[in-house]
Protein backbone atom coordinates (compact mmCIF):
# COMPACT_ATOMS: atom_id res chain seq x y z
CA UNK A 1 0.00 0.00 0.00
CA UNK A 2 1.33 3.29 -0.76
CA UNK A 3 2.00 5.50 1.91
CA UNK A 4 -0.35 8.38 2.45
CA UNK A 5 1.41 11.76 1.66
CA UNK A 6 1.54 13.71 4.58
CA UNK A 7 1.92 18.30 5.04
CA UNK A 8 1.72 17.68 9.31
CA UNK A 9 5.00 17.70 11.18
CA UNK A 10 5.40 15.30 14.03
CA UNK A 11 7.63 17.46 16.72
CA UNK A 12 7.67 14.08 18.75
CA UNK A 13 10.91 13.08 17.55
CA UNK A 14 14.30 14.93 16.39
CA UNK A 15 16.20 17.51 16.95
CA UNK A 16 14.53 20.21 19.26
CA UNK A 17 15.88 23.81 17.94
CA UNK A 18 15.39 22.40 14.14
CA UNK A 19 12.23 21.09 14.74
CA UNK A 20 10.88 24.82 16.79
CA UNK A 21 12.65 26.83 14.19
CA UNK A 22 10.91 25.45 10.85
CA UNK A 23 7.94 25.44 12.71
CA UNK A 24 8.10 28.72 13.72
CA UNK A 25 9.74 30.79 10.73
CA UNK A 26 6.62 30.40 8.54
CA UNK A 27 4.55 31.25 11.19
CA UNK A 28 6.61 34.64 11.97
CA UNK A 29 6.34 35.30 8.19
CA UNK A 30 2.72 34.51 8.14
CA UNK A 31 2.08 37.06 11.37
CA UNK A 32 4.16 39.59 9.45
CA UNK A 33 1.82 39.56 6.47
CA UNK A 34 -1.02 39.26 8.64
CA UNK A 35 0.35 42.28 10.82
CA UNK A 36 0.06 44.29 7.30
CA UNK A 37 -3.46 44.01 6.67
CA UNK A 38 -3.70 46.95 9.79
CA UNK A 39 0.08 48.48 8.87
CA UNK A 40 -0.79 48.94 5.38
CA UNK A 41 -3.84 50.65 6.04
CA UNK A 42 -1.84 53.22 8.61
CA UNK A 43 0.67 53.87 5.94
CA UNK A 44 -1.79 54.35 3.65
CA UNK A 45 -4.48 56.58 5.35
CA UNK A 46 -1.36 58.70 7.35
CA UNK A 47 0.64 59.20 4.03
CA UNK A 48 -2.40 59.99 1.95
CA UNK A 49 -5.26 61.03 3.49
CA UNK A 50 -4.63 62.97 7.11
CA UNK A 51 -2.99 62.89 10.78
CA UNK A 52 -6.29 62.86 12.12
CA UNK A 53 -7.30 59.61 9.82
CA UNK A 54 -4.19 58.03 10.97
CA UNK A 55 -5.13 58.58 14.68
CA UNK A 56 -8.50 57.00 13.89
CA UNK A 57 -7.24 53.84 12.78
CA UNK A 58 -4.68 53.54 15.43
CA UNK A 59 -7.43 54.39 18.02
CA UNK A 60 -8.95 51.21 16.84
CA UNK A 61 -6.63 48.88 17.31
CA UNK A 62 -7.74 47.96 20.47
CA UNK A 63 -11.16 47.43 20.34
CA UNK A 64 -10.32 44.89 17.33
CA UNK A 65 -7.96 43.27 19.32
CA UNK A 66 -10.48 42.76 22.47
CA UNK A 67 -12.58 40.35 20.27
CA UNK A 68 -10.01 38.66 18.32
CA UNK A 69 -7.66 38.20 21.34
CA UNK A 70 -10.80 36.36 23.22
CA UNK A 71 -11.34 34.07 19.67
CA UNK A 72 -7.74 33.73 19.49
CA UNK A 73 -7.95 32.16 23.00
CA UNK A 74 -10.65 29.76 21.84
CA UNK A 75 -8.26 28.76 18.73
CA UNK A 76 -5.41 27.90 21.52
CA UNK A 77 -7.87 25.43 23.21
CA UNK A 78 -8.43 23.85 19.87
CA UNK A 79 -4.99 23.76 19.09
CA UNK A 80 -3.67 22.04 21.52
CA UNK A 81 -6.64 19.42 22.02
CA UNK A 82 -6.20 18.85 18.05
CA UNK A 83 -2.17 18.80 18.61
CA UNK A 84 -2.82 16.08 22.14
CA UNK A 85 -4.56 14.14 19.39
CA UNK A 86 -2.41 14.07 16.98
CA UNK A 87 0.97 13.61 18.77
CA UNK A 88 -1.20 10.09 20.75
CA UNK A 89 -1.93 8.95 16.84
CA UNK A 90 -5.84 9.30 17.94
CA UNK A 91 -6.94 9.96 14.36
CA UNK A 92 -10.99 9.30 15.14
CA UNK A 93 -11.01 11.68 18.33
CA UNK A 94 -8.58 14.58 15.80
CA UNK A 95 -11.30 14.40 13.72
CA UNK A 96 -14.10 15.22 16.06
CA UNK A 97 -12.12 18.19 17.15
CA UNK A 98 -12.10 19.67 14.02
CA UNK A 99 -15.42 19.19 13.36
CA UNK A 100 -16.32 20.48 16.63
CA UNK A 101 -13.48 23.34 16.38
CA UNK A 102 -15.31 24.61 12.92
CA UNK A 103 -18.98 24.45 14.06
CA UNK A 104 -17.87 26.43 16.64
CA UNK A 105 -16.06 29.08 14.45
CA UNK A 106 -19.41 29.56 12.52
CA UNK A 107 -21.36 29.91 15.58
CA UNK A 108 -18.80 32.67 16.87
CA UNK A 109 -18.60 34.63 13.99
CA UNK A 110 -22.33 35.78 13.70
CA UNK A 111 -22.02 36.49 17.56
CA UNK A 112 -18.67 38.50 17.61
CA UNK A 113 -19.88 40.43 14.36
CA UNK A 114 -23.40 41.59 15.88
CA UNK A 115 -20.82 42.51 19.27
CA UNK A 116 -18.65 44.31 16.93
CA UNK A 117 -21.05 46.22 14.80
CA UNK A 118 -23.22 47.41 17.75
CA UNK A 119 -20.53 48.53 20.58
CA UNK A 120 -18.73 50.78 18.11
CA UNK A 121 -19.73 54.30 19.37
CA UNK A 122 -19.79 53.40 22.87
CA UNK A 123 -16.91 51.91 23.32
CA UNK A 124 -15.27 54.70 21.14
CA UNK A 125 -16.80 57.33 23.52
CA UNK A 126 -15.15 55.11 26.57
CA UNK A 127 -11.98 55.58 25.42
CA UNK A 128 -12.15 59.72 25.08
CA UNK A 129 -11.92 59.56 21.32
CA UNK A 130 -11.27 63.17 20.15
CA UNK A 131 -14.15 65.13 18.42
CA UNK A 132 -11.74 65.01 14.88
CA UNK A 133 -11.02 61.15 15.21
CA UNK A 134 -14.65 59.89 16.20
CA UNK A 135 -16.09 60.28 12.61
CA UNK A 136 -13.37 58.35 11.20
CA UNK A 137 -12.95 56.29 13.59
CA UNK A 138 -16.55 54.76 13.51
CA UNK A 139 -16.49 54.66 9.76
CA UNK A 140 -13.47 52.45 10.02
CA UNK A 141 -14.54 49.73 12.60
CA UNK A 142 -18.06 49.40 11.18
CA UNK A 143 -16.57 48.10 7.54
CA UNK A 144 -14.06 46.06 9.72
CA UNK A 145 -16.69 44.14 12.30
CA UNK A 146 -18.94 43.47 9.01
CA UNK A 147 -16.32 41.98 7.86
CA UNK A 148 -14.81 40.49 10.37
CA UNK A 149 -15.93 36.63 9.98
CA UNK A 150 -13.40 36.24 7.31
CA UNK A 151 -10.50 36.62 10.00
CA UNK A 152 -12.16 34.55 12.19
CA UNK A 153 -12.15 31.66 9.97
CA UNK A 154 -8.85 32.33 8.38
CA UNK A 155 -7.23 32.48 12.29
CA UNK A 156 -9.37 29.26 13.26
CA UNK A 157 -8.42 27.23 9.98
CA UNK A 158 -4.62 27.97 10.95
CA UNK A 159 -4.90 27.03 14.53
CA UNK A 160 -6.09 23.83 13.41
CA UNK A 161 -3.21 23.11 10.62
CA UNK A 162 -0.55 25.02 12.64
CA UNK A 163 -1.70 22.41 15.73
CA UNK A 164 -0.32 19.45 12.67
CA UNK A 165 2.96 21.12 12.75
CA UNK A 166 1.67 22.65 8.86
CA UNK A 167 2.26 26.81 8.65
CA UNK A 168 3.88 26.63 5.62
CA UNK A 169 0.31 26.62 3.08
CA UNK A 170 -1.39 29.22 5.88
CA UNK A 171 1.46 31.58 4.45
CA UNK A 172 1.31 31.43 1.34
CA UNK A 173 -2.24 32.58 1.40
CA UNK A 174 -1.27 35.38 3.63
CA UNK A 175 1.29 36.56 1.10
CA UNK A 176 -1.48 36.35 -1.70
CA UNK A 177 -3.91 38.24 0.25
CA UNK A 178 -1.30 40.40 1.96
CA UNK A 179 -0.45 41.49 -1.45
CA UNK A 180 -4.06 42.17 -2.58
CA UNK A 181 -4.83 44.42 0.37
CA UNK A 182 -1.66 47.00 -0.80
CA UNK A 183 -2.86 46.78 -4.34
CA UNK A 184 -6.61 47.93 -3.39
CA UNK A 185 -6.04 50.03 -0.34
CA UNK A 186 -3.95 52.20 -3.17
CA UNK A 187 -6.94 51.61 -5.46
CA UNK A 188 -9.50 52.46 -3.44
CA UNK A 189 -7.40 55.73 -1.74
CA UNK A 190 -5.93 56.81 -4.99
CA UNK A 191 -8.01 56.08 -7.50
CA UNK A 192 -11.38 56.05 -6.38
CA UNK A 193 -10.69 59.03 -3.40
CA UNK A 194 -12.81 56.75 -0.70
CA UNK A 195 -10.53 57.62 2.07
CA UNK A 196 -10.84 55.61 5.49
CA UNK A 197 -13.55 53.56 4.02
CA UNK A 198 -11.21 52.45 1.10
CA UNK A 199 -8.42 50.91 3.30
CA UNK A 200 -11.17 49.29 5.10
CA UNK A 201 -13.26 47.32 2.59
CA UNK A 202 -9.66 46.49 1.27
CA UNK A 203 -9.00 44.78 4.61
CA UNK A 204 -12.16 42.93 4.94
CA UNK A 205 -12.20 41.87 1.39
CA UNK A 206 -8.69 40.40 1.42
CA UNK A 207 -9.55 38.56 4.72
CA UNK A 208 -12.49 36.78 3.04
CA UNK A 209 -10.42 35.51 0.16
CA UNK A 210 -8.00 33.98 3.08
CA UNK A 211 -10.98 32.14 4.92
CA UNK A 212 -11.90 30.73 1.38
CA UNK A 213 -9.08 29.32 0.65
CA UNK A 214 -8.29 28.15 4.10
CA UNK A 215 -11.91 26.48 3.96
CA UNK A 216 -10.90 24.72 0.75
CA UNK A 217 -7.64 23.52 1.73
CA UNK A 218 -9.46 21.93 4.76
CA UNK A 219 -11.89 20.56 2.54
CA UNK A 220 -9.92 19.00 -0.16
CA UNK A 221 -7.09 17.68 2.02
CA UNK A 222 -6.76 13.79 2.45
CA UNK A 223 -4.92 14.03 5.32
CA UNK A 224 -6.01 13.49 9.46
CA UNK A 225 -7.28 17.08 9.85
CA UNK A 226 -9.39 16.67 6.63
CA UNK A 227 -12.87 19.37 7.10
CA UNK A 228 -16.09 16.64 6.00
CA UNK A 229 -18.67 18.97 6.15
CA UNK A 230 -21.52 16.60 6.56
CA UNK A 231 -19.88 15.81 9.93
CA UNK A 232 -20.13 19.37 11.42
CA UNK A 233 -21.24 19.17 14.92
CA UNK A 234 -20.14 20.03 18.82
CA UNK A 235 -18.90 17.25 20.82
CA UNK A 236 -19.64 18.07 24.16
CA UNK A 237 -16.61 16.50 25.78
CA UNK A 238 -14.17 17.67 23.19
CA UNK A 239 -15.82 21.22 23.53
CA UNK A 240 -15.42 21.39 27.07
CA UNK A 241 -12.01 19.89 27.04
CA UNK A 242 -11.01 22.79 24.28
CA UNK A 243 -12.76 25.37 26.63
CA UNK A 244 -10.78 24.18 29.76
CA UNK A 245 -7.64 25.46 27.93
CA UNK A 246 -8.79 28.05 25.79
CA UNK A 247 -11.22 29.97 27.82
CA UNK A 248 -9.09 31.13 30.38
CA UNK A 249 -6.26 32.34 27.48
CA UNK A 250 -9.51 34.15 25.85
CA UNK A 251 -10.62 35.80 29.24
CA UNK A 252 -6.58 36.87 29.99
CA UNK A 253 -6.09 38.05 26.55
CA UNK A 254 -9.62 40.34 26.22
CA UNK A 255 -9.21 41.46 29.88
CA UNK A 256 -5.46 42.67 29.16
CA UNK A 257 -6.81 44.38 25.65
CA UNK A 258 -9.22 46.24 27.28
CA UNK A 259 -6.84 47.57 30.34
CA UNK A 260 -4.70 48.86 26.96
CA UNK A 261 -8.15 50.26 26.20
CA UNK A 262 -7.55 52.11 29.57
CA UNK A 263 -4.04 53.01 28.47
CA UNK A 264 -5.41 54.44 25.26
CA UNK A 265 -7.51 56.61 26.68
CA UNK A 266 -4.50 57.92 28.57
CA UNK A 267 -2.81 59.06 25.42
CA UNK A 268 -5.93 60.41 23.86
CA UNK A 269 -6.00 62.96 26.03
CA UNK A 270 -2.60 64.51 24.71
CA UNK A 271 -4.74 65.15 21.17
CA UNK A 272 -4.32 63.66 18.05
CA UNK A 273 -0.48 64.36 17.19
CA UNK A 274 0.19 62.00 20.44
CA UNK A 275 -2.49 59.37 19.62
CA UNK A 276 -0.77 59.28 15.99
CA UNK A 277 2.62 58.83 17.51
CA UNK A 278 1.22 56.55 19.68
CA UNK A 279 -0.27 54.43 16.69
CA UNK A 280 2.96 54.70 14.84
CA UNK A 281 4.91 53.19 17.66
CA UNK A 282 2.52 50.07 17.99
CA UNK A 283 2.45 49.39 14.89
CA UNK A 284 6.13 48.80 15.03
CA UNK A 285 5.96 47.02 18.57
CA UNK A 286 3.74 44.70 16.86
CA UNK A 287 5.91 43.72 14.75
CA UNK A 288 8.62 43.24 17.29
CA UNK A 289 6.56 41.22 19.30
CA UNK A 290 5.58 38.56 15.78
CA UNK A 291 8.77 36.50 16.82
CA UNK A 292 7.77 35.76 20.98
CA UNK A 293 3.92 35.48 19.37
CA UNK A 294 5.29 32.96 16.85
CA UNK A 295 8.05 31.00 19.38
CA UNK A 296 4.94 31.07 21.73
CA UNK A 297 2.47 29.00 19.61
CA UNK A 298 5.36 26.38 18.53
CA UNK A 299 5.85 26.35 22.16
CA UNK A 300 2.26 25.19 22.87
CA UNK A 301 2.07 22.81 19.76
CA UNK A 302 5.72 21.63 20.47
CA UNK A 303 4.87 20.84 24.10
CA UNK A 304 0.88 19.69 23.31
CA UNK A 305 2.21 17.21 20.50
CA UNK A 306 5.13 15.85 23.42
CA UNK A 307 2.74 15.36 26.09
CA UNK A 308 0.03 13.32 23.63
CA UNK A 309 2.99 10.99 22.93
CA UNK A 310 3.85 11.14 26.83
CA UNK A 311 6.92 12.92 26.63
CA UNK A 312 7.84 15.19 29.24
CA UNK A 313 11.05 15.74 29.59
CA UNK A 314 11.10 16.66 26.14
CA UNK A 315 8.69 19.07 26.36
CA UNK A 316 10.45 20.73 29.29
CA UNK A 317 13.73 20.81 27.01
CA UNK A 318 11.64 22.27 24.11
CA UNK A 319 10.50 25.30 26.31
CA UNK A 320 13.78 26.67 27.44
CA UNK A 321 15.29 26.03 23.52
CA UNK A 322 12.39 28.00 22.36
CA UNK A 323 12.45 30.53 24.74
CA UNK A 324 16.03 30.77 24.26
CA UNK A 325 15.59 31.34 20.35
CA UNK A 326 13.13 33.88 20.99
CA UNK A 327 15.69 36.15 23.20
CA UNK A 328 18.05 36.25 20.72
CA UNK A 329 15.75 36.77 17.55
CA UNK A 330 13.95 39.61 19.33
CA UNK A 331 16.88 40.88 20.89
CA UNK A 332 18.13 41.43 16.84
CA UNK A 333 15.21 43.12 16.29
CA UNK A 334 15.13 45.50 19.11
CA UNK A 335 18.81 46.66 18.33
CA UNK A 336 17.74 47.36 14.69
CA UNK A 337 14.52 49.72 15.70
CA UNK A 338 16.49 51.11 18.61
CA UNK A 339 18.94 52.71 16.03
CA UNK A 340 16.12 53.17 13.07
CA UNK A 341 13.64 54.53 15.26
CA UNK A 342 12.64 57.83 13.12
CA UNK A 343 13.46 56.14 10.03
CA UNK A 344 10.61 53.76 10.82
CA UNK A 345 8.32 56.74 12.27
CA UNK A 346 8.25 58.19 9.15
CA UNK A 347 7.26 54.83 7.24
CA UNK A 348 3.84 56.36 8.62
CA UNK A 349 3.99 59.77 8.77
CA UNK A 350 6.16 63.22 7.91
CA UNK A 351 4.41 65.10 10.35
CA UNK A 352 7.54 66.30 12.88
CA UNK A 353 5.01 66.35 16.26
CA UNK A 354 4.05 62.43 15.20
CA UNK A 355 7.68 61.57 14.43
CA UNK A 356 8.64 63.12 17.80
CA UNK A 357 6.15 61.16 19.81
CA UNK A 358 6.37 57.59 18.50
CA UNK A 359 10.44 58.18 18.14
CA UNK A 360 9.99 58.87 21.93
CA UNK A 361 7.81 55.74 23.11
CA UNK A 362 10.36 53.51 20.97
CA UNK A 363 13.36 54.83 23.05
CA UNK A 364 11.27 54.16 25.96
CA UNK A 365 9.69 51.02 25.73
CA UNK A 366 11.49 48.74 23.28
CA UNK A 367 14.37 47.20 24.85
CA UNK A 368 11.81 45.55 27.81
CA UNK A 369 10.07 43.79 25.12
CA UNK A 370 13.03 41.59 26.06
CA UNK A 371 10.96 40.32 29.42
CA UNK A 372 7.86 40.01 27.67
CA UNK A 373 9.40 36.63 25.73
CA UNK A 374 9.69 34.96 28.72
CA UNK A 375 6.08 35.38 29.42
CA UNK A 376 4.74 34.61 26.08
CA UNK A 377 6.70 31.41 24.92
CA UNK A 378 6.38 30.03 28.86
CA UNK A 379 2.90 30.96 29.02
CA UNK A 380 2.06 29.16 25.29
CA UNK A 381 4.44 25.98 27.17
CA UNK A 382 1.86 25.92 30.34
CA UNK A 383 -0.91 25.87 28.08
CA UNK A 384 0.49 23.39 26.15
CA UNK A 385 0.81 21.53 29.12
CA UNK A 386 -2.93 21.86 29.90
CA UNK A 387 -2.55 25.10 32.72
CA UNK A 388 -4.56 28.38 31.05
CA UNK A 389 -5.31 29.45 34.72
CA UNK A 390 -2.09 30.01 35.68
CA UNK A 391 -0.59 32.48 33.12
CA UNK A 392 -3.85 34.42 32.76
CA UNK A 393 -3.74 34.90 36.44
CA UNK A 394 -0.28 35.96 36.36
CA UNK A 395 -0.75 38.36 33.17
CA UNK A 396 -4.22 39.71 34.87
CA UNK A 397 -2.09 40.78 37.65
CA UNK A 398 0.65 42.31 36.21
CA UNK A 399 -0.76 43.54 32.39
CA UNK A 400 -3.82 44.93 33.96
CA UNK A 401 -4.12 45.12 37.64
CA UNK A 402 -0.59 46.68 38.15
CA UNK A 403 -0.56 48.34 35.03
CA UNK A 404 -3.15 50.03 35.65
CA UNK A 405 -2.25 51.05 39.31
CA UNK A 406 0.83 52.46 38.19
CA UNK A 407 -1.23 54.53 35.46
CA UNK A 408 -3.51 55.97 37.68
CA UNK A 409 -1.14 57.08 40.61
CA UNK A 410 1.59 58.30 37.84
CA UNK A 411 -0.88 60.50 36.01
CA UNK A 412 -2.46 61.86 39.16
CA UNK A 413 -0.37 62.08 41.64
CA UNK A 414 3.23 62.45 39.76
CA UNK A 415 3.87 63.50 36.34
CA UNK A 416 0.86 62.77 33.75
CA UNK A 417 3.07 62.94 30.67
CA UNK A 418 3.19 60.79 27.22
CA UNK A 419 6.44 59.14 28.32
CA UNK A 420 4.71 58.03 31.85
CA UNK A 421 1.90 56.80 30.32
CA UNK A 422 3.71 55.28 27.79
CA UNK A 423 6.04 53.40 30.31
CA UNK A 424 2.88 51.76 31.70
CA UNK A 425 3.75 48.76 29.02
CA UNK A 426 7.22 47.50 30.49
CA UNK A 427 5.60 47.70 33.77
CA UNK A 428 3.52 45.00 32.92
CA UNK A 429 6.22 43.41 31.08
CA UNK A 430 9.01 43.09 33.86
CA UNK A 431 6.69 41.86 36.63
CA UNK A 432 5.47 39.38 34.21
CA UNK A 433 8.51 37.90 33.55
CA UNK A 434 9.70 37.59 37.54
CA UNK A 435 6.58 35.77 38.21
CA UNK A 436 5.54 33.46 35.48
CA UNK A 437 9.37 32.09 35.66
CA UNK A 438 9.10 31.44 39.28
CA UNK A 439 5.62 29.59 38.51
CA UNK A 440 6.90 27.11 35.81
CA UNK A 441 9.48 26.36 38.02
CA UNK A 442 7.62 25.58 40.81
CA UNK A 443 4.65 23.52 38.86
CA UNK A 444 6.52 22.29 35.61
CA UNK A 445 7.05 18.58 37.64
CA UNK A 446 3.54 18.07 38.11
CA UNK A 447 2.10 19.45 35.38
CA UNK A 448 4.71 17.37 32.97
CA UNK A 449 4.36 14.01 34.74
CA UNK A 450 0.84 13.52 35.35
CA UNK A 451 0.67 12.57 31.30
CA UNK A 452 3.05 9.88 31.97
CA UNK A 453 1.67 6.78 31.24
Amino acid sequence: MATRKTTTRDMTSGNIAKQVLLFALPLMLGNVFQMLYNTVDSIVVGQFVSTEALAAVGSTTMIVNMLVFFFNGFSIGASVVIGIHFGAKNEEKLHRAVETTIMATFIMCVLFTAIGCLGVKPMLRFMSTPDDVFSDATVYLRIYFAGFSGLLIYNMGSAILRSVGDTTRPLYFLILTSVLNIILDLVFVLVFKMGIEGVAFATIISQFVSAGLILLLLTASRDVYRLTWNDLAIDGRIMKHIFTVGLPAGIQSVITAFSNVFVQSYINAFGSSCMAGWSCYNKLDQFVMLPMQSMAMASTTFVSQNMGAAQPERAEKGTYITTGLTLLITGVIVIALQVFASPSVRLFSQDPEVIRYGVLFIRANVCFLLFNCVNHVVAGALRGMGDSKGPMLIMLLTFVALRQTYLYFMTRYIANTPLTVGIGYPVGWVSCCLIEAAYFLLRRKKLLYRYRT
